[in-house]
């Protein structure tokens, strides 16, 4: 079955439905767009995480050396040169509410093939897919952040990148230390079922304060393929780091908070130098999540802890004595890409009462481009409609991408010229309502 292509691709070549039957072709052609240590037979044996009714291949047809020709006609063979995939995420959170959301993914061209505009085809096909789906947003980690700015994705997200040192100083927080305590193997069996609970739980309130308000871009694991990838555990992908481990702290037999993690040792003359990588370190009120970080920077043989793709306003922030010695800096997390400004706009809810036209530029979907009503009251229900009046805030797809999920103030790319007030006021209204009580991140890699 071939999918459709809006902007055609370079001659000779097509695009065409992956199955899982193309698994092989797939990592081969992985291990060429991002190379890999691990061997390719290696790589096969383990599960992936594609849907695969929705992995698109890029096939160019090319003469085989190997074929006897037939009646003068030299037989020939497809090779795939590049793939795109995205996962069906349903229950994305976006400030407010949770909205059908396209996961875009696997994105990569064979270096055989670059330069010859098969990336910008197979964006167009993904988005094409993504709105015949009803999912008006897409959303990715960029492996090079120079890359999807021009198809119009904003960064949207950051996350924070730490290096604790053991046995940092940690302010109490009452409560903390009624918590049970396990330190396990990480096993799905054992602790898949808690695991999914509590982070879809930390995502719908974090901080256990019963306010209603979500963390956008928390999502979830929502495929069985997604959960079976996320739970393989190979010791060829662990890069000389045990196997996964886990902390599960729970209170009155609940539990109430989990962190992943791993440790890789090294002796040295001056005595052991162990770093513990953290995965996931979720809680759902602040005494479980200081319950955790306890454990997690008192761990025998260890010298520092190393948290991955925690928001930047995580509770450990506040928890350190002494933040400087952690080292903070910060990483791009999400990229989002507005498709349908409508259904997106109206999709989220906003920080404050909005009354205001939006003058949308849009190279890719004209669909998107022109004059935008948006009316919100405070955390309440939203509509945005095309209108004739004129507009009180100017610019691109790209900027309404990056504000989209409330991490980002429309205020702060106003001063770099990449916003346009026309009406006075218009600016700092909408930079308060865009705006989210807590930062977007996800806390995985998708």
């Amino acid at each position: 079955m071939t999918a459709p292509c809006p902007v055609p691709l370079p001659a000779g070549y097509r695009t065409t439905a992956l199955t899982e039957a193309d698994k092989r072709a797939v990592l081969d052609l992985d291990t060429w767009a991002f190379p890999a240590e691990v061997d390719l037979d290696e790589q096969v044996e383990h599960p992936l995480p594609l849907t695969w009714s929705r992995t698109v291949g890029v096939v160019v047809d090319r003469e085989d050396p190997d074929a006897v020709p037939l009646d003068g006609a030299v037989p020939t063979v497809s090779e795939l040169a590049a793939m795109h995939a995205s996962y069906p995420f349903g229950e994305f959170p976006v400030p407010g509410a949770t909205l059908p959301v396209s996961g875009l993914t696997w994105v990569g061209v064979h270096p055989q093939h670059r330069r010859r505009g098969i990336l910008s085809a197979m964006i167009d096909v993904h988005f094409e897919q993504a709105r015949a789906a009803g999912e008006p947003v897409s959303a990715l980690f960029a492996a090079e952040a120079a890359i999807y700015g021009r198809f119009g994705y904003g960064q949207a997200a950051q996350d924070l990148r730490l290096t604790i040192p053991r046995g940092a100083a940690l302010r109490d927080v009452e409560g903390a230390d009624a918590h049970a305590v396990r330190i396990e193997k990480a096993d799905r069996a054992r602790h898949g079922a808690l695991v999914d609970a509590v982070h879809r739980a930390a995502g719908a309130d974090p901080g256990g304060h019963g306010t209603g308000i979500n963390r956008p871009g928390w999502v979830t694991r929502e495929t069985p393929e997604l959960q079976e990838a996320w739970w393989s555990d190979p010791p060829a992908f662990r890069g000389g780091r045990e196997s996964r481990r886990i902390v599960v702290v729970e209170r009155d037999g609940e539990p109430r908070g989990y962190a992943t993690f791993r440790r890789k040792l090294s002796w040295e003359a001056t005595g052991p130098r162990g770093t513990v990588s953290t995965g996931e370190v979720v809680a759902l009120d602040p005494a479980a999540a200081r319950a955790l970080w306890g454990v997690l920077t008192d761990l025998d043989l260890t010298s520092e802890v190393e948290p991955f793709l925690i928001p930047v306003d995580d509770v450990v922030t506040h928890l350190l004595v002494n933040p400087r010695a952690a080292a903070a800096r910060v990483a791009d997390n999400l990229w989002v890409r507005v498709l349908d400004v409508g259904a997106a706009l109206a999709g989220r809810r906003y920080a404050g009462d909005v009354d205001l036209v939006l003058h949308v530029s849009d190279a890719r979907i004209p669909d998107n481009a022109g004059h935008w009503r948006l009316r919100a009251t405070a955390f309440g229900d939203a509509a945005c409609e095309r209108t004739d009046d004129p507009a009180d805030l100017t610019l691109d797809v790209r900027e309404l991408g990056a504000a989209y999920l409330g991490g980002v103030s429309l205020a702060s790319l106003a001063t770099a010229g990449l916003v346009s007030e026309q009406r006075p006021g218009a600016l700092a209204a909408a930079a308060a309502a865009f705006g989210w009580p807590v930062a977007p991140v996800s806390s995985w890699v998708f």
